[in-house]
């Protein structure tokens, strides 16, 4: 069926080539759709001629008579054309199809049930569309199909294009916001000899010209704290990183991320300003502090309490974590259904069970403050406490939606969180740090007392109550076989 629709516009596309080029490389556009119906009454009592194009997205053929709608990006207008005042009528009838862009020239004018619509003087085809467009009950109800064929999902939902608007106005707020606050927007390098910054795997690439593996980064952290060595005291970087593993509603493979990093600063200070920033992105983005989540409202402007790591843990999970072995975690894991890998250190058990017993209850944004070190080897140890980082997570609707610490600076001990990671990468942590004797030097140099936060795109899917690979304009999907 749809190879014949395809072949019986082919056709058409051959008749209407030779009269006229379907494909012209320029229009003569004069107005956009949505300006001409803003100032329609001054317009359509000029009768002045103008030219707009667009999409045909319906049509109505009664004969004498076709009734059109066009859109563009602004908006849509009903067209009028009619045998004997429309130039070459009886061609477009015979050609035009929904889906083909036109351009059309003519006066604005009210029909006879009042709807605003544009007489033609002439109107042509300036792209001929060979595949009929899917109605939105025609296989875009699978959001497998909308992902994969994001261009269609764009074209016959209005929401989705809007969200993307909206996901512009979000990286820009949040640019604005920080270079309000005098923080230097920076570019590092995507590829790196080796991957630091966080815990994840990593994809492996090849340099022709270097013959050398490379890895695509998976943090943008050492580089910048790089340029604090430098002698920058506030830097930020937006960019794209990568990370090999699962996909779900909150984890892409590739996706962009924000960090910020702050001399003469510590985690304190980086939370008022994280509370601040994110509460002027979502009034930015809503004219209002209020979003929902699920059956959820959350309330952006709240108090934002500290919720401490250990006492959280506890009260879910019964286990005091200043005094519990590797042994206890794995049997709370196996209680909880879960199946670590084996070799698993102890941080890393601590985290994946705070992900699914304490992590899907703090609906309200929060700071989770002070976890413990093994899970944080880039963050200073608190002074009274050292079995303590000084971390916060800024978590809401259940789900950890930034990342901040007071950023360890002295080299003897980054050496000796290192050295711990590398342990864990031998006996099987694909995850586990990496020794970065380049970032140690740099540490060597010293690099003053600093605060840094890192923050990804799952904070605007939270916002759009969407799983983070619908708010990706064009989501990595598996080729089809």
């Amino acid at each position: 069926m749809l190879d014949e629709l395809i072949e019986e516009r082919k056709k058409k596309l051959a008749e209407y080539k030779k009269h006229t080029n379907p494909y012209p490389a320029k229009v003569k556009r004069t107005l956009h759709i949505a300006p001409a119906l803003k100032n329609f009454s001054a317009l359509s009592k000029s009768k002045k001629s103008v030219v707009i194009v667009g999409r045909l997205v319906s049509l109505r053929d009664q004969g004498k008579i076709i009734f059109e709608n066009i859109t563009d990006a602004s908006g849509a207008i009903q067209i009028v054309l009619q045998s004997g005042k429309t130039k070459e009528f009886d061609l477009l009838r015979r050609t035009v199809d929904v889906g083909d862009f036109i351009e059309v020239g003519g006066r604005l004018f009210k029909t006879k049930r009042g709807e605003k619509s544009l007489e033609a003087n002439y109107a042509k085809i300036i792209t001929k569309s060979l595949r009929p467009l899917p109605t939105t009950w025609y296989g875009l109800e699978d959001i497998e199909t909308r992902l994969r064929d994001r261009y269609i999902d764009l074209l016959l939902h209005k929401e989705t294009r809007e969200m993307f608007v909206k996901k512009r106005l979000f990286w820009s707020s949040v640019r604005d916001y920080l270079e309000k606050k005098d923080f230097l927007e920076v570019e590092t390098p995507v590829l790196e000899s080796l991957p630091g910054g966080a815990e994840a795997e990593p994809f492996v690439t090849h340099h022709k010209a270097l013959d050398t593996d490379f890895y695509l980064r998976i943090s943008l952290e050492l580089p910048l704290k790089k340029l604090l060595v430098g002698g920058y005291e506030k830097v930020f970087e937006i960019g794209r990183i990568f990370r090999n593993e699962g996909i779900d509603r909150d984890h892409l493979q590739d996706y962009t991320q924000m960090e910020c990093y702050w001399a003469y600063a510590d985690y304190v200070d980086m939370m008022r300003l994280t509370k601040d920033l994110y509460k002027r992105v979502v009034e930015n983005l809503f004219g209002t502090y209020t979003t929902k989540s699920g059956a959820h409202s959350i309330k952006w402007n709240g108090a934002w309490p500290k919720v401490n790591y250990y006492t959280a843990f506890k009260k879910e999970n019964g286990i005091d974590l200043k005094n519990t072995n590797v042994e206890e975690l794995l049997k709370r894991a196996e209680m909880l259904n879960m199946k670590p890998e084996k070799n698993i250190g102890r941080g890393r058990l601590i985290d994946l069970i705070f992900k699914k017993t304490v992590r899907p209850k703090l609906i309200q944004p929060c700071f989770l403050i002070d976890p413990p070190i093994e899970i944080s080897p880039l963050a200073k140890q608190k002074p009274n406490d050292p079995e303590k980082a000084e971390r916060f997570q800024i978590m809401a609707a259940g789900t950890e939606l930034g990342n901040g610490f007071s950023e360890l600076n002295d080299p003897i001990d980054q050496r000796k969180r290192f050295e711990e990671q590398m342990k864990l990468r031998e006996i099987g942590d694909k995850e586990a740090q990496r020794l970065d004797e380049d970032f140690l030097r740099a540490l060597e140099y010293g690099m003053p007392p600093s605060a840094g936060f890192g923050m990804s795109e799952r904070f605007f899917a939270v916002l759009m109550d969407k799983p983070i690979r619908e708010t990706v304009i064009f989501p990595l999907m598996k080729p089809k076989n």
